[in-house]
């Protein structure tokens, strides 16, 4: 199974989360879907080293201050090379303009209009839970047409 990052670049009014950034993926796995931004982790780097060089790379910002929010297990059974432990984080802290690149268009959204029917099935499972302010574990398994077959969310205490 492989690790993965995914961070959700967010801006908050009054303590509460109330916009996050999402970024179209233009290519590859995940295509046509809204999502975080973020991927594999290369030979040699740490998670958080990876999610830095991924919101680099993908929309062209220096994230600081990281706050891991989840660790999700994806399962997909009929294409178990796309099996990974996604870490993710939200991030009110960087330097840049979210910018698009030829894998990832970024876009604002206020968090009460994310367009759920547009990213991953699993998202309305956890995402707005983690915009609540929890964190947690939780395992999806996939089946083919990306349905979602089980799911499990557990809340947690922190990481």
């Amino acid at each position: 199974m492989k690790n993965a990052t995914l961070v959700f670049l967010i801006k908050r009014d009054g303590g509460k989360i109330t916009q996050i950034c999402l970024a179209m993926k233009k290519r590859g796995f995940g295509v046509n879907r809204w999502n975080g931004v973020g991927g594999k982790i290369d030979e040699g780097e740490t998670v958080e080293q990876a999610a830095i060089r991924e919101a680099k790379e993908e929309i062209d910002v220096d994230v600081k201050d990281l706050d891991k929010v989840a660790e999700i297990d994806f399962t997909f059974p009929h294409k178990p090379e796309w099996n990974q432990i996604v870490y993710a984080y939200l991030c009110e802290k960087w330097t840049g303009e979210p910018t698009e690149s030829e894998e990832m268009s970024p876009k604002w959204f206020e968090v009460n209009k994310l367009p759920y029917k547009e990213m991953w099935p699993d998202d309305i499972f956890w995402l707005p839970q983690v915009i609540e302010g929890k964190k947690l574990k939780a395992k999806f398994v996939f089946g083919e047409g990306d349905t979602v077959l089980e799911k499990e969310v557990d809340i947690v205490k922190g990481f």
